[in-house]
């Protein structure tokens, strides 16, 4: 099997050293669409390691001209973004935004020292290379600095909490079966041999400093000023729906614009065609209200919804 950054992956055949394609699911498709370029750009973090990751950018889009940028981080960490199609990525920059993927250390595909450079030191590393991802876009003249958003899904979720608890420029997130207040999923995730390995028992007086460490954005939620769309699937049993919960929660008593949408009989991956479709509308929707109209005061009066 095999595809790119602008076709969705079909199935090949290898003959020697070539191949040759056996199917044509999405060729009438695509014949159809605008489709946003994507490019590699590659970048230094805070400490002076090198970072790749992919830029795409909006569909017509000219040079020299500076867009509104979402910053869309993979979950894992163990996994990377990769020349592959993203009808997510495609589907924003359909709507005139320039998407950065970053592979933030903890990622694969560059090395076990690269992967296990976050080992009980969440937040930290990936947020400076996120961070430095999204200058990277600003100093190619792309991204607009005014014009900042960021998201994610699992730990990309997780991510994305940590990045606005350490940078106020982003204008808009969407948070997705993300938690930042690690010890409360202790006994109540799947994750109990990492945290007893990776981190130690919470009660543990060490362990007990890693997790208020690495809990920072829940614990200093007061840092976030970015109004933040949490969603979650209502019987996710990897990541559970309390942990967007808990910030939702936070963000309402500080006053900062918030949602939560909570899909039901979902699980960690949302299955449901609709309620896919309702993810990505969702999404844009937050992003347009929040970037791309004139900067309003935001409140919390979004509230709670489930769908």
């Amino acid at each position: 099997m095999s595809g790119g950054d602008a076709k969705p992956t079909e199935v090949y055949r290898a003959d020697g050293w070539s191949l040759k394609q056996l199917t044509h699911q999405n060729e009438a498709l695509l014949a159809s669409l605008q489709l946003g370029p994507t490019e590699e750009v590659s970048f230094t973090s805070k400490d002076g390691t090198e970072v790749h990751g992919l830029l795409t950018k909006p569909v017509g889009y000219v040079a020299g001209t500076k867009v509104p940028l979402l910053l869309r981080i993979h979950g894992g960490p163990n996994g990377q973004d990769s020349h592959s199609f993203s009808s997510e990525r495609q589907w924003l920059a359909a709507h005139g935004y320039a998407v950065l993927a970053v592979n933030y250390r903890g990622s694969a595909g560059r090395g076990m020292k690269f992967s296990r450079a976050i080992f009980a030191d969440w937040g930290h590393y990936e947020v400076e290379d996120l961070i430095a991802g999204v200058n990277h876009a600003i100093a190619m003249g792309v991204a607009d600095p005014d014009r900042l958003g960021v998201g994610g899904w699992s730990y990309g979720g997780i991510l994305t909490d940590y990045v606005i608890a350490s940078d106020t420029r982003f204008k808009a997130a969407t948070s997705g079966a993300g938690t930042a207040f690690t010890v409360a999923f202790y006994g109540t995730d799947q994750y109990v041999i990492q945290y007893d390995y990776e981190i130690g028992p919470p009660w543990d007086p060490k362990a007990w400093e890693t997790y208020q460490k690495i809990s920072y954005p829940f614990l200093h939620a007061d840092r976030i000023k970015t109004p933040t769309l949490f969603l979650g699937g209502e019987r996710d049993f990897n990541v559970p729906v309390q942990g967007g919960q808990q910030m939702y929660q936070a963000l309402r008593s500080l006053g900062v614009g918030t949602q939560m949408v909570i899909y039901p009989n979902e699980s960690h991956g949302i299955s449901r065609p609709s309620y896919q479709r309702d993810r990505l509308e969702r999404y844009l929707a937050w992003y347009d209200k929040h970037m791309k109209k004139a900067a309003t005061t935001s409140s919390a009066e979004d509230g709670l919804k489930k769908e």
